[in-house]
Protein backbone atom coordinates (compact mmCIF):
# COMPACT_ATOMS: atom_id res chain seq x y z
CA UNK A 1 0.00 0.00 0.00
CA UNK A 2 2.55 2.13 1.00
CA UNK A 3 4.69 1.25 -2.54
CA UNK A 4 1.61 2.54 -4.26
CA UNK A 5 1.18 5.91 -2.37
CA UNK A 6 4.38 6.59 -3.42
CA UNK A 7 4.99 5.76 -7.07
CA UNK A 8 2.15 8.13 -7.39
CA UNK A 9 3.73 10.80 -5.65
CA UNK A 10 6.60 10.46 -7.77
CA UNK A 11 4.30 11.12 -10.43
CA UNK A 12 3.52 14.96 -9.04
CA UNK A 13 6.75 15.48 -9.72
CA UNK A 14 6.53 16.02 -12.96
CA UNK A 15 4.57 19.45 -12.98
CA UNK A 16 7.20 20.99 -11.21
CA UNK A 17 9.76 19.29 -14.47
CA UNK A 18 7.58 21.25 -17.20
CA UNK A 19 7.53 24.88 -15.08
CA UNK A 20 11.35 24.49 -14.63
CA UNK A 21 11.88 23.68 -18.42
CA UNK A 22 9.45 26.59 -19.07
CA UNK A 23 10.86 28.96 -16.90
CA UNK A 24 14.33 28.00 -15.43
CA UNK A 25 16.09 25.45 -17.68
CA UNK A 26 17.79 22.37 -17.91
CA UNK A 27 19.61 22.72 -14.74
CA UNK A 28 16.09 22.95 -12.35
CA UNK A 29 14.97 20.23 -13.79
CA UNK A 30 17.48 17.73 -12.95
CA UNK A 31 16.61 17.78 -9.56
CA UNK A 32 12.93 17.13 -10.02
CA UNK A 33 13.97 13.84 -12.22
CA UNK A 34 16.03 12.71 -9.76
CA UNK A 35 13.38 12.74 -6.98
CA UNK A 36 11.24 10.97 -9.31
CA UNK A 37 13.49 8.15 -9.75
CA UNK A 38 14.08 7.92 -6.20
CA UNK A 39 10.18 7.85 -5.61
CA UNK A 40 9.52 5.52 -8.54
CA UNK A 41 12.21 3.11 -7.59
CA UNK A 42 11.30 2.84 -3.99
CA UNK A 43 7.71 2.52 -4.58
CA UNK A 44 7.97 -0.35 -7.20
CA UNK A 45 10.45 -1.45 -4.66
CA UNK A 46 7.74 -1.81 -1.88
CA UNK A 47 4.85 -2.90 -4.16
CA UNK A 48 6.10 -5.47 -6.58
CA UNK A 49 7.40 -8.41 -3.97
CA UNK A 50 3.58 -8.44 -2.58
CA UNK A 51 1.64 -6.94 -5.32
CA UNK A 52 0.00 -10.44 -5.85
CA UNK A 53 -1.31 -10.78 -2.40
CA UNK A 54 -4.95 -9.05 -1.65
CA UNK A 55 -5.75 -8.56 1.83
CA UNK A 56 -8.11 -6.39 3.53
CA UNK A 57 -7.37 -3.35 5.67
CA UNK A 58 -8.41 -3.35 9.04
CA UNK A 59 -8.42 -0.07 10.64
CA UNK A 60 -5.40 -0.12 12.45
CA UNK A 61 -4.04 -0.80 8.87
CA UNK A 62 -5.55 2.59 8.05
CA UNK A 63 -4.06 4.60 10.66
CA UNK A 64 -0.25 2.26 9.79
CA UNK A 65 -0.16 3.44 6.20
CA UNK A 66 -1.48 6.74 6.97
CA UNK A 67 0.79 8.08 9.29
CA UNK A 68 3.88 6.04 7.49
CA UNK A 69 3.39 8.21 4.24
CA UNK A 70 2.98 11.13 6.09
CA UNK A 71 6.71 10.67 7.62
CA UNK A 72 8.02 9.38 4.12
CA UNK A 73 6.30 12.11 2.05
CA UNK A 74 8.14 14.77 4.21
CA UNK A 75 10.82 13.15 3.99
CA UNK A 76 11.20 11.94 0.26
CA UNK A 77 9.29 15.22 -0.59
CA UNK A 78 12.26 16.97 0.78
CA UNK A 79 14.97 15.54 -1.78
CA UNK A 80 14.03 18.41 -4.43
CA UNK A 81 14.75 21.19 -1.74
CA UNK A 82 18.19 19.13 -1.32
CA UNK A 83 19.20 18.64 -4.71
CA UNK A 84 18.56 22.17 -6.13
CA UNK A 85 21.05 24.76 -6.65
CA UNK A 86 18.79 27.47 -5.57
CA UNK A 87 18.01 26.96 -2.81
CA UNK A 88 20.30 24.29 -1.77
CA UNK A 89 19.00 23.35 1.67
CA UNK A 90 20.35 20.47 4.32
CA UNK A 91 17.91 17.82 5.30
CA UNK A 92 16.53 19.62 8.44
CA UNK A 93 15.39 22.49 6.49
CA UNK A 94 14.25 20.67 3.24
CA UNK A 95 12.13 18.50 5.38
CA UNK A 96 10.72 21.19 7.70
CA UNK A 97 9.93 23.22 4.06
CA UNK A 98 8.48 19.95 2.73
CA UNK A 99 6.37 18.65 5.58
CA UNK A 100 4.85 22.45 6.29
CA UNK A 101 3.64 22.71 2.65
CA UNK A 102 2.19 18.56 3.08
CA UNK A 103 0.29 20.01 6.12
CA UNK A 104 -0.89 22.85 4.64
CA UNK A 105 1.04 24.74 7.21
CA UNK A 106 2.58 27.43 5.21
CA UNK A 107 5.61 28.15 7.60
CA UNK A 108 8.60 28.84 5.55
CA UNK A 109 12.95 28.98 6.09
CA UNK A 110 13.50 30.30 2.55
CA UNK A 111 13.76 33.94 2.22
CA UNK A 112 14.73 36.15 -0.91
CA UNK A 113 12.17 34.44 -3.07
CA UNK A 114 11.63 37.19 -5.72
CA UNK A 115 15.28 39.32 -5.25
CA UNK A 116 15.80 40.48 -8.86
CA UNK A 117 19.91 39.45 -8.80
CA UNK A 118 19.40 35.59 -7.61
CA UNK A 119 15.71 35.10 -7.26
CA UNK A 120 14.56 31.37 -6.23
CA UNK A 121 13.43 29.57 -9.40
CA UNK A 122 9.97 29.18 -10.94
CA UNK A 123 9.96 25.56 -10.07
CA UNK A 124 10.79 25.79 -6.66
CA UNK A 125 7.85 27.97 -5.94
CA UNK A 126 5.50 25.86 -8.11
CA UNK A 127 6.59 22.98 -6.46
CA UNK A 128 5.70 24.40 -2.72
CA UNK A 129 2.63 25.39 -3.70
CA UNK A 130 2.05 22.34 -5.05
CA UNK A 131 2.79 20.47 -2.07
CA UNK A 132 0.18 22.89 -0.68
CA UNK A 133 -2.79 21.82 -3.01
CA UNK A 134 -1.58 17.69 -2.23
CA UNK A 135 -1.94 18.36 1.31
CA UNK A 136 -4.90 20.29 1.05
CA UNK A 137 -7.14 17.83 0.53
CA UNK A 138 -5.08 15.31 1.73
CA UNK A 139 -2.74 12.91 -0.53
CA UNK A 140 -4.31 9.50 0.88
CA UNK A 141 -8.03 10.71 -0.19
CA UNK A 142 -6.66 11.30 -3.60
CA UNK A 143 -5.08 7.94 -3.57
CA UNK A 144 -8.58 6.67 -2.85
CA UNK A 145 -10.27 8.36 -5.37
CA UNK A 146 -7.97 7.30 -8.15
CA UNK A 147 -6.83 4.03 -7.78
CA UNK A 148 -9.01 1.29 -7.68
CA UNK A 149 -7.40 -1.15 -6.20
CA UNK A 150 -7.83 0.79 -2.66
CA UNK A 151 -11.35 0.27 -2.98
CA UNK A 152 -11.21 -2.60 -0.73
CA UNK A 153 -9.47 -0.94 2.37
CA UNK A 154 -10.22 2.81 0.89
CA UNK A 155 -12.63 3.28 3.98
CA UNK A 156 -9.76 2.71 6.85
CA UNK A 157 -7.33 5.22 4.52
CA UNK A 158 -10.38 7.44 4.76
CA UNK A 159 -11.03 7.62 8.67
CA UNK A 160 -7.33 7.52 9.82
CA UNK A 161 -6.80 10.36 7.06
CA UNK A 162 -10.13 12.73 7.16
CA UNK A 163 -10.16 14.84 10.39
CA UNK A 164 -13.63 15.81 12.48
CA UNK A 165 -14.81 13.78 15.48
CA UNK A 166 -17.17 11.54 13.46
CA UNK A 167 -15.35 9.93 10.86
CA UNK A 168 -17.98 7.34 9.56
CA UNK A 169 -20.33 9.71 7.63
CA UNK A 170 -20.14 9.04 4.00
CA UNK A 171 -21.86 10.90 1.40
CA UNK A 172 -22.07 8.54 -1.22
CA UNK A 173 -22.17 4.32 -0.74
CA UNK A 174 -19.18 4.04 -2.16
CA UNK A 175 -15.61 5.64 -0.11
CA UNK A 176 -13.63 6.15 -3.95
CA UNK A 177 -16.91 7.62 -4.71
CA UNK A 178 -17.05 10.17 -1.59
CA UNK A 179 -13.58 10.67 -2.20
CA UNK A 180 -13.56 12.08 -6.01
CA UNK A 181 -16.72 14.14 -5.24
CA UNK A 182 -14.77 15.97 -2.73
CA UNK A 183 -11.50 16.53 -4.80
CA UNK A 184 -13.89 17.60 -7.84
CA UNK A 185 -15.32 20.31 -5.16
CA UNK A 186 -11.46 21.21 -4.15
CA UNK A 187 -10.29 21.14 -8.00
CA UNK A 188 -13.22 23.61 -8.97
CA UNK A 189 -12.88 25.88 -5.78
CA UNK A 190 -9.38 26.22 -7.15
CA UNK A 191 -10.13 27.07 -10.61
CA UNK A 192 -12.70 29.80 -9.25
CA UNK A 193 -9.74 31.05 -7.17
CA UNK A 194 -7.50 31.23 -10.06
CA UNK A 195 -9.36 33.02 -11.82
CA UNK A 196 -10.54 35.58 -9.52
CA UNK A 197 -6.46 36.53 -8.69
CA UNK A 198 -5.51 36.30 -12.47
CA UNK A 199 -8.58 39.01 -13.12
CA UNK A 200 -7.76 40.71 -9.95
CA UNK A 201 -4.17 41.94 -11.54
CA UNK A 202 -1.65 38.85 -10.96
CA UNK A 203 0.38 36.89 -13.26
CA UNK A 204 -1.32 33.84 -14.46
CA UNK A 205 1.82 31.97 -12.27
CA UNK A 206 1.20 33.89 -9.16
CA UNK A 207 -2.24 33.35 -9.20
CA UNK A 208 -2.07 29.63 -9.34
CA UNK A 209 0.53 29.20 -6.82
CA UNK A 210 -1.89 31.65 -4.84
CA UNK A 211 -5.08 29.78 -5.23
CA UNK A 212 -3.15 26.21 -4.26
CA UNK A 213 -1.92 28.42 -0.80
CA UNK A 214 -5.62 29.54 -0.61
CA UNK A 215 -8.07 27.06 -0.99
CA UNK A 216 -5.87 24.64 0.75
CA UNK A 217 -5.08 27.38 3.51
CA UNK A 218 -1.39 27.03 3.11
CA UNK A 219 0.10 29.84 3.35
CA UNK A 220 3.00 29.77 0.43
CA UNK A 221 3.48 32.63 -1.33
CA UNK A 222 5.81 33.44 -4.48
CA UNK A 223 6.81 36.58 -2.93
CA UNK A 224 8.30 37.20 0.16
CA UNK A 225 6.05 40.12 1.15
CA UNK A 226 3.22 37.23 0.49
CA UNK A 227 -0.22 39.39 -0.64
CA UNK A 228 1.00 42.36 0.73
CA UNK A 229 3.10 42.52 -2.38
CA UNK A 230 0.52 43.15 -4.56
CA UNK A 231 -1.01 46.03 -2.44
CA UNK A 232 -3.89 45.18 -4.21
CA UNK A 233 -7.52 45.19 -1.98
CA UNK A 234 -9.26 43.37 -4.62
CA UNK A 235 -6.69 40.51 -3.84
CA UNK A 236 -6.69 40.79 -0.17
CA UNK A 237 -10.36 40.67 -0.08
CA UNK A 238 -10.92 37.63 -2.88
CA UNK A 239 -7.66 36.00 -0.65
CA UNK A 240 -10.35 36.46 2.50
CA UNK A 241 -13.54 35.56 0.63
CA UNK A 242 -11.90 32.26 -0.35
CA UNK A 243 -10.08 31.30 2.99
CA UNK A 244 -13.94 31.43 4.45
CA UNK A 245 -15.27 29.16 1.64
CA UNK A 246 -12.01 26.45 2.12
CA UNK A 247 -13.08 27.04 5.92
CA UNK A 248 -16.23 25.21 5.48
CA UNK A 249 -17.24 21.16 5.36
CA UNK A 250 -16.87 20.11 1.57
CA UNK A 251 -19.42 17.90 2.53
CA UNK A 252 -21.75 20.79 2.56
CA UNK A 253 -21.11 22.00 -0.72
CA UNK A 254 -21.99 18.44 -2.50
CA UNK A 255 -25.12 18.01 -0.62
CA UNK A 256 -26.09 22.03 -1.78
CA UNK A 257 -24.89 21.01 -5.45
CA UNK A 258 -26.76 17.48 -5.81
CA UNK A 259 -29.89 19.19 -4.14
CA UNK A 260 -29.37 22.41 -6.11
CA UNK A 261 -29.82 24.47 -3.17
CA UNK A 262 -27.51 26.50 -0.80
CA UNK A 263 -29.91 25.69 2.07
CA UNK A 264 -27.94 22.62 3.18
CA UNK A 265 -24.92 24.78 4.16
CA UNK A 266 -26.76 27.41 5.73
CA UNK A 267 -29.06 25.22 8.07
CA UNK A 268 -25.75 22.93 9.30
CA UNK A 269 -25.35 23.93 13.15
CA UNK A 270 -21.56 24.01 12.52
CA UNK A 271 -21.30 26.38 9.47
CA UNK A 272 -23.76 28.48 11.65
CA UNK A 273 -21.78 28.73 15.14
CA UNK A 274 -18.27 28.94 12.71
CA UNK A 275 -19.89 31.95 11.07
CA UNK A 276 -20.56 33.82 13.73
CA UNK A 277 -17.44 33.16 15.55
CA UNK A 278 -15.35 34.55 12.49
CA UNK A 279 -17.71 37.65 12.31
CA UNK A 280 -16.91 38.46 15.90
CA UNK A 281 -13.16 38.29 15.94
CA UNK A 282 -13.06 39.89 12.05
CA UNK A 283 -15.39 43.08 13.35
CA UNK A 284 -13.14 43.09 17.24
CA UNK A 285 -9.76 42.90 15.05
CA UNK A 286 -10.68 45.77 12.21
CA UNK A 287 -12.50 47.80 14.97
CA UNK A 288 -9.15 47.72 16.80
CA UNK A 289 -7.46 48.52 14.11
CA UNK A 290 -9.52 51.57 13.11
CA UNK A 291 -10.10 53.00 17.00
CA UNK A 292 -5.99 52.16 17.95
CA UNK A 293 -4.99 54.71 13.96
CA UNK A 294 -3.76 52.12 12.60
CA UNK A 295 -5.64 52.15 9.34
CA UNK A 296 -7.88 54.64 7.89
CA UNK A 297 -11.26 53.42 7.90
CA UNK A 298 -11.22 51.18 4.21
CA UNK A 299 -8.07 50.29 5.12
CA UNK A 300 -9.01 48.50 8.69
CA UNK A 301 -11.69 47.02 6.79
CA UNK A 302 -9.58 45.13 4.27
CA UNK A 303 -6.74 44.75 5.59
CA UNK A 304 -8.12 43.48 8.65
CA UNK A 305 -10.87 40.96 7.04
CA UNK A 306 -8.05 39.80 4.71
CA UNK A 307 -5.74 39.22 7.64
CA UNK A 308 -8.35 37.50 10.18
CA UNK A 309 -10.06 35.87 7.50
CA UNK A 310 -6.81 34.05 6.52
CA UNK A 311 -5.23 33.02 10.24
CA UNK A 312 -8.41 31.78 12.02
CA UNK A 313 -8.19 29.65 9.13
CA UNK A 314 -5.08 28.69 9.37
CA UNK A 315 -3.96 30.03 6.19
CA UNK A 316 -1.33 32.13 6.55
CA UNK A 317 -1.05 34.25 4.25
CA UNK A 318 -0.11 37.92 5.05
CA UNK A 319 -0.71 41.25 4.60
CA UNK A 320 1.90 44.52 4.85
CA UNK A 321 3.53 44.87 8.32
CA UNK A 322 1.46 41.61 9.92
CA UNK A 323 2.58 40.88 12.31
CA UNK A 324 5.16 42.80 13.79
CA UNK A 325 4.19 46.41 13.30
CA UNK A 326 0.47 45.61 14.22
CA UNK A 327 -0.99 46.53 17.09
CA UNK A 328 -0.38 43.91 19.82
CA UNK A 329 -3.35 42.77 20.89
CA UNK A 330 -4.70 41.70 16.67
CA UNK A 331 -2.06 39.25 16.54
CA UNK A 332 -2.52 37.90 20.26
CA UNK A 333 -6.51 37.93 19.40
CA UNK A 334 -5.66 36.22 15.68
CA UNK A 335 -2.99 33.63 16.95
CA UNK A 336 -5.87 32.42 19.99
CA UNK A 337 -8.17 32.47 17.10
CA UNK A 338 -6.11 29.73 14.68
CA UNK A 339 -6.70 26.94 17.35
CA UNK A 340 -10.47 27.17 16.41
CA UNK A 341 -9.70 26.73 12.71
CA UNK A 342 -12.72 26.24 10.90
CA UNK A 343 -15.66 23.50 9.97
CA UNK A 344 -14.38 19.53 10.12
CA UNK A 345 -14.52 18.51 5.90
CA UNK A 346 -12.69 21.28 5.30
CA UNK A 347 -8.78 22.20 4.62
CA UNK A 348 -8.18 23.96 7.64
CA UNK A 349 -6.19 23.10 10.94
CA UNK A 350 -7.31 24.05 14.66
CA UNK A 351 -9.51 22.26 16.81
CA UNK A 352 -12.31 22.68 14.24
CA UNK A 353 -15.86 24.16 14.90
CA UNK A 354 -17.44 21.76 15.82
CA UNK A 355 -15.37 20.53 18.85
CA UNK A 356 -16.18 23.74 20.38
CA UNK A 357 -19.61 23.74 19.59
CA UNK A 358 -19.96 20.39 21.32
CA UNK A 359 -17.71 21.31 24.10
CA UNK A 360 -19.66 24.92 24.65
CA UNK A 361 -23.23 22.87 24.36
CA UNK A 362 -21.61 20.14 27.18
CA UNK A 363 -20.51 23.03 29.73
CA UNK A 364 -24.32 24.72 28.95
CA UNK A 365 -25.68 20.94 30.18
CA UNK A 366 -23.25 20.15 32.80
CA UNK A 367 -24.66 23.91 34.05
CA UNK A 368 -28.02 23.07 33.65
CA UNK A 369 -27.75 19.47 35.60
CA UNK A 370 -26.10 21.33 38.34
CA UNK A 371 -29.55 23.20 39.05
CA UNK A 372 -31.42 19.88 38.19
CA UNK A 373 -29.31 17.06 39.54
CA UNK A 374 -32.14 14.44 38.15
CA UNK A 375 -32.79 15.47 34.95
CA UNK A 376 -32.00 13.81 31.53
CA UNK A 377 -30.41 16.42 28.99
CA UNK A 378 -28.97 15.25 26.08
CA UNK A 379 -26.22 17.04 23.92
CA UNK A 380 -28.07 18.21 20.64
CA UNK A 381 -26.44 19.18 17.43
CA UNK A 382 -28.92 20.95 15.35
CA UNK A 383 -32.09 18.37 16.16
CA UNK A 384 -30.54 15.32 16.47
CA UNK A 385 -28.84 14.02 20.17
CA UNK A 386 -25.04 13.52 20.06
CA UNK A 387 -23.75 10.13 21.50
CA UNK A 388 -21.88 9.95 24.22
CA UNK A 389 -18.73 8.20 22.57
CA UNK A 390 -18.41 11.36 20.35
CA UNK A 391 -18.55 13.39 23.25
CA UNK A 392 -15.77 10.98 25.06
CA UNK A 393 -14.09 11.35 21.82
CA UNK A 394 -14.05 15.37 21.47
CA UNK A 395 -12.74 15.34 25.59
CA UNK A 396 -10.08 13.34 25.09
CA UNK A 397 -8.80 14.95 22.02
CA UNK A 398 -9.23 18.45 23.31
CA UNK A 399 -7.03 17.47 26.06
CA UNK A 400 -4.80 15.64 24.29
CA UNK A 401 -4.22 18.34 21.48
CA UNK A 402 -3.20 21.07 24.43
CA UNK A 403 -1.16 19.02 26.14
CA UNK A 404 0.79 18.43 23.17
CA UNK A 405 0.74 22.15 22.23
CA UNK A 406 1.96 22.53 25.98
CA UNK A 407 4.56 19.70 25.60
CA UNK A 408 6.01 21.06 22.03
CA UNK A 409 6.18 24.71 23.23
CA UNK A 410 8.12 23.69 26.72
CA UNK A 411 10.74 21.73 24.58
CA UNK A 412 11.15 25.22 22.59
CA UNK A 413 12.09 26.58 25.68
CA UNK A 414 14.09 24.23 27.24
CA UNK A 415 16.46 24.54 23.49
CA UNK A 416 17.03 27.89 24.57
CA UNK A 417 13.63 29.49 22.66
CA UNK A 418 12.52 32.95 24.41
CA UNK A 419 8.84 32.07 25.73
CA UNK A 420 6.88 34.19 23.01
CA UNK A 421 8.75 32.49 20.24
CA UNK A 422 8.09 29.30 21.47
CA UNK A 423 4.51 29.86 22.17
CA UNK A 424 3.96 31.61 18.78
CA UNK A 425 5.77 29.03 16.85
CA UNK A 426 4.40 25.90 17.90
CA UNK A 427 0.86 27.71 17.66
CA UNK A 428 1.58 28.59 14.07
CA UNK A 429 2.66 24.73 13.06
CA UNK A 430 0.63 22.89 15.33
CA UNK A 431 -2.40 24.82 13.99
CA UNK A 432 -1.07 24.34 10.60
CA UNK A 433 -1.38 28.52 10.45
CA UNK A 434 2.66 29.03 9.56
CA UNK A 435 2.72 32.19 10.99
CA UNK A 436 4.32 32.92 14.55
CA UNK A 437 4.96 35.38 17.05
CA UNK A 438 8.55 36.82 17.95
CA UNK A 439 11.76 35.81 15.81
CA UNK A 440 9.38 34.01 13.72
CA UNK A 441 7.06 36.36 12.97
CA UNK A 442 8.15 36.37 9.58
CA UNK A 443 10.34 33.15 8.79
CA UNK A 444 11.26 30.34 10.93
CA UNK A 445 15.32 30.33 9.64
CA UNK A 446 17.01 31.56 13.11
CA UNK A 447 15.67 28.45 15.02
CA UNK A 448 18.36 25.55 16.02
CA UNK A 449 18.36 22.61 14.07
CA UNK A 450 16.68 20.61 16.92
CA UNK A 451 13.67 23.44 17.04
CA UNK A 452 13.13 22.99 13.64
CA UNK A 453 12.46 19.37 13.93
CA UNK A 454 10.51 19.58 16.70
CA UNK A 455 8.42 22.08 15.06
CA UNK A 456 8.35 19.30 11.50
CA UNK A 457 6.54 16.70 14.53
CA UNK A 458 4.01 19.22 15.30
CA UNK A 459 2.75 20.15 12.30
CA UNK A 460 2.46 16.31 11.20
CA UNK A 461 0.76 15.48 14.90
CA UNK A 462 -1.68 18.73 13.83
CA UNK A 463 -2.49 17.99 10.44
CA UNK A 464 -3.11 14.01 11.77
CA UNK A 465 -5.22 15.24 14.87
CA UNK A 466 -2.98 13.63 17.51
CA UNK A 467 -4.59 10.22 17.74
CA UNK A 468 -3.43 8.54 14.21
CA UNK A 469 0.23 9.10 15.99
CA UNK A 470 -0.52 8.41 19.88
CA UNK A 471 -2.46 4.74 18.67
CA UNK A 472 0.87 3.36 17.22
CA UNK A 473 2.52 4.01 20.47
CA UNK A 474 -0.10 2.03 22.36
CA UNK A 475 0.97 -1.61 23.55
CA UNK A 476 -3.22 -2.74 22.97
CA UNK A 477 -2.65 -1.42 19.21
CA UNK A 478 -0.28 -4.18 18.64
CA UNK A 479 -1.80 -6.73 20.14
Amino acid sequence: MVGLLLIMFSVTMIPPMGVAWHYDGYAVVMPFAESLGVMLGLGLLCWLPVCRFKVDLRNRDGFIVVVAFWFLLSLLGALPFMLSDNPHMALVDAVFETASGLTTTGATILSGLDLPLNPVPKAILYYRAQLNFLGGMGIVVLAVALLPMLGIGGMQLYKAETPGPMKDEKLTPRITETAKNLWYIYVGLNVACTTSFWAAGMSFFDAICHSFATIALGGFSTHDASIGYFQSPAIELIAGFFSIVAAVNFALYFLAWRSRSVKAIFRDAEFQFCMMVFAGIIIAACGYLYISNKFPLWEAIYHGFFQTSSIITDNGLVTIGYPGDWPLFVPLLLLLGSFFGGCVGSTCGGIKAIRFLLLYKQSVREARLLIRPTAQIAVKLGHHPVPDRVMQAVWGFYYLYIFSYCLFSLTLVAFGVDIVTAFGSVAGCMNNMGVGLGETAGNFAQLSDASTWVLSLSMIVGRLEVFPLLLIFLRDFWK
